[in-house]
């Protein structure tokens, strides 16, 4: 029987990382940028030669868009956004749009004209419309009917848009849509627009947080072309012209974009546009237009196994390559499909937006199949594992996390040096947030996100390892862990269960099952070894130091903080008798370093003094954020400060 994780071999040193740096490399050769500065995305897609026919069809209608038509009618939609609503290079266009074959001409329409498009899910509330409008200072929008009310509410002007080709293009409601892209856009004066030009904002939470606007370049999306779309493709040999693909994602979310809107229409592929996910609807578009290869996230990875397994028998059958990707995906995901579907490739990729979805791809071959990696780093690309606490760099097969370098990383976070400082260092790593670990093949496994990691007791605990564990269960259909507060513990493993239809299965029952299969509260493991729950490190003569409690590490905005490393800091001030550091809640950050302090007689000390006293000698992620002064520093009758006892002022502070 196929295997479904790799076998793992040991070199003793890998060519692609480097032990004096830490640095891991592409495997895969470097492929050549463009060089010419003033080059926009738009051309450079127009510039790649295929044979080409079809470049969308609508699954609902049939109605297609051939590859001729397109730049004829990008160009049209960027004279008329110029000359009949005055839009210039850097204006701000919202798309508040589902997925449809129009979708794309007025991306590239709005980005061939050298102004900048935001992306927004349809479904978006009014107050997160309002937010993206006024950071993003938006000229114009393209929407659907229903939400133009609204957006001129707002004092936007907006251009309706038809949700599939099946319109009335001389109907009123979508004149406007229609002049638009019958223009003649011979006269189009010529932009001159940089590699280095903003032409996307897109909206995310980063590493944690609130959502923040992703400035994406020119260059930044050539690099996702390239390094994510052809590089894939180039391996597959040389006729994309013969494959199909389903558009089920969403166009507005990174994955789609640089996939379908971008990277696809580089190759000469044709592309199926749903612009609402049905299950029906998907079996009838696979089968109806051939569909040879369908990008997924978790969910419709799993409803395509579920429909596989009850219609399988003469269906699906043009299916040649399945691809996940925007989450993890659980063993048992992966397994079901792989039994489901033995004739289809199956991948696992890794991308943010903050990396223009470049990041690792899988690769299978005949005698060489990983579905469980979620590849190997793209061409051109860098990575480190860094630990959570020391910052060291690990090695393949130690965890950490994932920090990305390279030319698809994103400019910055609109109008957030802070964010933008937290995320990408002065040595231009992205830190991603994701705790990951590279086999000794270069293979990339993601664990979990830094800032879901539950701290339990001293032990740090993976969301995702509990949740395969429950998804192994025949009664459980799906399931969720966070980090639940206690007061003894610190954090406990909460789970979130959807039950199969007609199961029993109790609450009591499900703790037993995990707990026969997880060692999560063990001190000591299988092997014998004695887990003390202490961050430490040896010096290079062998000389152990003790950083702190793996309980009392700090979770701030996905970085891990030491409360004794800000303790001695605060120590050293002329007017601080005594201090303990602790993790307060924050909505924003998850946790923030919060000082308890204990003046000396006479001092006159303030909260805001304390808090630039530390930020003058720490990173920016370290600083104190919160300050309360105190009698005395509760502690044990050996000197063990008593942090839980201070969490009842983080509690207050919040009511």
């Amino acid at each position: 029987m196929e295997t479904f994780f790799s076998k793992q071999k040991t070199p003793t040193n890998p060519q692609w990382y480097s032990v004096e740096t830490g640095i891991y490399s592409s495997k895969h050769p470097p492929r050549s940028l463009p060089s010419d500065l003033y080059l926009n995305v738009v051309s450079h897609i127009f510039s790649q030669k295929h044979n080409g026919k079809t470049s969308f069809i609508d699954s609902a209608t049939g109605y297609s868009m051939s590859y001729s038509e397109l730049q004829p009618l990008v160009k049209s939609i960027a004279y008329g956004l110029h000359h009949q609503f005055g839009i210039s290079k850097g204006d701000v266009v919202l798309m508040l749009l589902p997925n449809s074959i129009y979708f794309h001409i007025i991306f590239l329409g709005v980005v061939y004209l050298g102004a900048i498009v935001t992306t927004m899910n349809p479904l978006s509330s009014a107050s997160e419309i309002k937010k993206q409008i006024s950071d993003c200072n938006v000229k114009l929008a393209f929407t659907l009917s229903s939400r133009v009310e609204e957006l001129s509410a707002l004092g936007i002007v907006s251009i309706r848009v038809p949700e599939n080709a099946n319109f009335d293009p001389n109907h009123v409601e979508f004149s406007c849509f229609q002049k638009l892209t019958s223009c003649n856009h011979n006269s189009l004066p010529l932009q001159i627009i940089s590699q280095d030009d903003t032409a996307a904002i897109l909206y995310s939470s980063g590493t944690t947080g609130a959502s923040k606007g992703v400035v994406l370049t020119h260059k930044s999306l050539i690099a996702g072309v390239e390094l994510f779309v052809q590089f894939e493709a180039s391996q597959y040999g040389n006729h994309h012209e013969e494959n199909v693909y389903l558009a089920v994602i969403p166009m507005f979310h990174i994955y789609g974009l640089t996939l379908f809107t971008l990277g696809i229409l580089s190759l000469g592929s044709s592309i199926v546009v749903m612009n609402k996910f049905d299950h029906n609807e998907m079996v009838r578009a696979i089968d109806k237009y051939g569909v040879s290869h369908f990008p997924t996230v978790p969910p419709l990875l799993n409803a395509l196994t579920r429909i596989g397994k009850s219609v399988y028998s003469g269906k699906l059958k043009s299916l040649k390559q399945v691809s996940c990707g925007a989450a993890p995906l659980s063993t048992k995901s992966i397994e079901d499909f792989v039994q489901t579907f033995p004739h289809v490739d199956f991948i696992q990729g890794y991308g943010m937006s903050e990396s223009t979805a470049v990041g690792t791809r899988g690769f299978n071959t005949r005698h060489n199949k990983n579905y469980s990696s979620v590849g190997l780093l793209a061409p051109n690309m860098q990575a480190r594992v860094v630990d959570f606490v020391t910052g060291s760099s690990s090695p393949p097969g130690i965890m950490g996390e994932l920090w990305l370098r390279g030319p698809a990383i994103m400019k910055e976070y609109l109008n957030n040096k802070a964010a933008t400082h937290l995320t990408i260092d002065k040595d231009g790593w992205l830190h991603t947030g994701d705790v990951v670990y590279f086999d000794h093949e270069g293979f990339l496994y993601v664990v979990d996100r830094l800032k879901d990691i539950i701290k339990y007791n001293g032990f740090q605990i993976a969301p995702a390892d509990l949740e395969n564990v429950l998804l192994s269960h025949p009664d459980i259909d799906d399931v969720a862990v966070i980090g639940a507060m206690d007061e003894e513990a610190g954090e406990v493993p909460m789970a979130f269960i959807v039950k199969k239809p007609k199961a029993e299965i109790s609450q009591s029952e499900i703790i037993d099952f995990v707990s026969k299969q997880a060692a999560t509260r063990l001190t000591i493991d299988k092997d014998g070894w004695l887990h003390t729950g202490d961050v430490v490190y040896f010096d290079h003569e062998g000389f152990l130091y003790v950083v702190d409690r793996l309980k009392d590490i700090i979770k701030y905005n996905g970085f891990q903080i030491a409360p004794a490393d800000l303790e001695n800091v605060l120590l050293s001030h002329p007017d601080i008798d005594d201090v303990a550091v602790i993790g307060a809640m924050d909505e924003e950050a998850g946790e923030v370093p919060m000082a308890f302090i204990v003046k000396k007689p006479k001092a006159e000390i303030s909260q805001s003094e304390i808090i630039d006293f530390v930020s003058k000698q720490v990173a920016p992620h370290k600083k104190v954020r919160k300050v309360k002064f105190v009698n005395a520093i509760p502690k044990s009758a050996a000197g063990k400060i008593l942090r839980r006892e201070l969490t009842k002022y983080t509690i207050s502070s919040r009511l």
